[in-house]
């Protein structure tokens, strides 16, 4: 990728910052894991719930010292490896990447109603700005870490057009204010005098301010005539000077960024597109495409978009039909390393992205809705994402592999072995009748012991009942949603740790990538319903949450021994062994594990995983904090409550 003048990448080094040592089996599985990248060799690191897997990562990344992609295949756990990398890379770029959408309906057809929606969504502006600042670093440094959830994979425009169209500022140098205004609006920045935000500008006499897409503060240009005079950060909220600079570089504020002479270029491209598929049409098909697109070119031509302009990606990035769009693994370097965590859970989801996406827009295409080009508006094809898996090291990383992770992996490293001595949990088999009474009696014992609680559920309607009861019980539970938004799920787990409630129930969400030493009680309930949720793989991975406490149990509730609990039962007791004679062999008295708990990130708006019963009390407590709020004078924060207050009652 060519890069602007003086823009050339910082050739900075990752340094690891951690209070303790590679320990258990760490130490081997980090040098078999070394030895193998330096022969570009993509491994297998099979590691057991606790066993410190994400510091092995860190080690082997501040080893190999390349920019990084760590795959996960939710936004939960992607959120949980951000927060650890970051701790232990402080001084080094870590980003992350994730859909941006709240809320997403895509586009589409139903044949059999005549029925079209239309695409709707929410953004979120926050996560928004985290991408923007994923791609910025990737741009401008190397080295740098990206989680990312399986979005990645999903067009998001050409990343030389992205660095390209990005413009420098120097002291002292000859820019007009019209010049830069232009500039400005070129790259998707909109002007707003009023309110600063993100990917704004506003403009008083001869100083211009803006937000760049992927920042917090204000970037200040104060001109003198016509020569940029000084450059500074200025803090958003107390509106003083920060830091002064000599240069900066301004990235577009949006992804898709395109220049004019590809604009016009692409017009052309359309209007052929639309000549080709005309008559292969019906009558009435062909007036609806036609009608649209001539539609879709006028909106373009005149304000440089249009709805759903997306799916005309392939025409202004100049790609041939068939060729893979440009995602997120574009903007790495041509060396980087790529790192698949639960890989038994996201490789399959890669797999799958791209036969849902064409199936959806084939009946968009056939009833005229869309050109045919519009299918190449897509995610990778599974083969496409290989190419990348193949020209990089890649680490397959889970505690249950698959068997294409092992054929792709030139050697298997396993860490089974606990730094902190910890053995996996004991596993009792219990049955079916009766199970919800025995779940409340390990639930009020484990409480008693102030350890938490999880227990998975096969249905979402069962988890949301459940959830009910064991409040109408005095029982303080939530459910993880997975309508709940992005940022707040983090959060929910974190109060569960702080103990603002005790049991916590979902369905698959709570299998890989929950990292919350105080569960000492894990209930399964119907384990012996074999499919998807209830295999092998899974059921040692919902045991493995419970290998951080010394303390803690679980109960599988089943009618039959399946072949799934037989095999999660013998590889747990495999495991349980082998723990067991190296805590013997070096004299480790295991101990649970002591994690901080992080400050409160974002304040929680969504109800969805509140029992109704216990709505009322929270009410009151909210009141009470409005009134404080409102007393200190901080009205934003008032107002927001409020907000929530209301959400809450009408919700009762």
């Amino acid at each position: 990728m060519k890069l602007p003048r003086d823009m050339q990448k910082k050739q900075e080094k990752f340094r690891l910052r951690s209070n303790f040592k590679p320990k258990g089996s760490q130490p081997e599985a980090i040098k078999k894991l070394i030895a193998g990248f330096s022969q570009n060799q993509n491994q297998t690191l099979l590691g057991v719930t606790g066993s410190g897997k994400t510091f092995t990562m860190a080690n082997v990344i501040a080893s190999l010292n390349k920019p990084t992609l760590v795959l996960a295949h939710n936004k939960t756990l992607a959120a949980q490896l951000y927060n650890e990398f970051k701790e232990f890379f402080p001084n080094n770029r870590v980003e992350y990447f994730v859909s941006y959408y709240d809320y997403y309906q895509p586009e589409s057809y139903i044949p059999q109603k005549d029925q079209y929606i239309e695409k709707d969504s929410a953004i979120n502006p926050k996560i928004e700005q985290l991408r923007l600042a994923a791609t910025a670093s990737l741009a401008s440094r190397n080295d740098c870490i990206v989680v990312a959830s399986v979005s990645c994979i999903y067009g998001l425009g050409n990343p030389e057009n992205f660095v390209n169209m990005g413009f420098e500022l120097s002291k002292d140098d000859s820019l007009p204010r019209k010049e830069l205004i232009k500039k400005l609006v070129d790259i998707q920045f909109e002007r707003n005098d009023t309110e600063l935000a993100p990917g704004r500008f506003r403009v008083k006499g001869d100083t211009i301010d803006f937000i760049p897409g992927y920042f917090d503060n204000i970037i200040r240009i104060e001109l003198f005539g016509e020569k940029i005079e000084k450059i500074a950060e200025i803090d958003k909220v107390s509106g003083n000077v920060k830091e002064t600079f000599n240069y900066f570089f301004v990235y577009p504020a949006k992804h898709f960024v395109i220049p004019k002479e590809a604009v016009d270029s692409a017009l052309v491209s359309i209007e052929k597109q639309l000549k080709i598929d005309l008559p292969k049409l019906g009558m009435l098909e062909a007036h609806r495409l036609k009608q649209r697109t001539l539609y879709d070119i006028d909106m373009i031509r005149e304000t440089g978009s249009c709805k759903g302009i997306e799916n005309y990606s392939l025409h202004f990035d100049g790609r041939k039909p068939g060729e893979p769009p440009f995602c997120l693994l574009d903007y790495f370097p041509k060396d980087f390393l790529i790192i698949i965590d639960e890989s038994h859970q996201t490789i399959p989801q890669v797999k799958a992205m791209y036969k849902g996406d064409y199936s959806r827009k084939k009946n968009l295409v056939d009833y005229g809705f869309r050109l045919t080009t519009a299918f190449d508006n897509r995610p990778l094809k599974f083969q496409e994402f290989e190419e990348f898996i193949k020209q990089n090291r890649t680490l397959f990383v889970s505690a249950t592999p698959a068997d294409y992770e092992i054929e792709k992996s030139k050697a298997v490293v396993e860490q089974i072995i606990r730094p902190t001595g910890l053995i996996d949990p004991a596993v009792e088999v219990r049955p079916i009748k009766g199970q919800v009474d025995d779940l409340i009696q390990n639930i009020q014992k484990t409480i008693a012991d102030q350890n938490r609680v999880l227990v998975t559920t096969l249905t979402k309607k069962l988890a949301e009942e459940l959830t009910d009861y064991l409040a109408e019980k005095g029982i303080k539970t939530r459910y993880l949603h997975s309508e709940v938004e992005t940022i707040e799920r983090t959060e929910i787990i974190r109060q569960l740790r702080l103990g603002k409630f005790d049991v916590l129930v979902g369905i698959n969400l709570l299998r890989e990538g929950l990292d919350i030493p105080e569960v000492g009680f894990i209930g399964i309930l119907d384990a012996d319903k074999e499919g998807f949720l209830r295999d092998q793989r899974s059921l040692i991975q919902i045991i493995g949450r419970a290998a951080r406490n010394i303390d803690s149990k679980v109960i599988l509730y089943a009618d039959n021994m399946t072949d799934s609990i037989k095999s999660a039962l013998a590889e747990t007791e495999r495991r349980r062994k082998l723990q067991i004679e190296y805590n013997k062999s070096h004299k480790i008295k295991p101990k649970t594990i002591n994690k901080p708990i992080r400050e409160k990130e974002v304040d929680l708006t969504d109800i969805k995983h509140i029992p109704k019963k216990e709505i009322p009390n929270l009410i009151i407590e909210l009141e009470a904090e409005m009134q404080e709020a409102a007393e200190q004078l901080n009205f934003e924060r008032a107002i927001a409550l409020r907000d929530r207050i209301v959400k809450l009652k009408s919700n009762q």
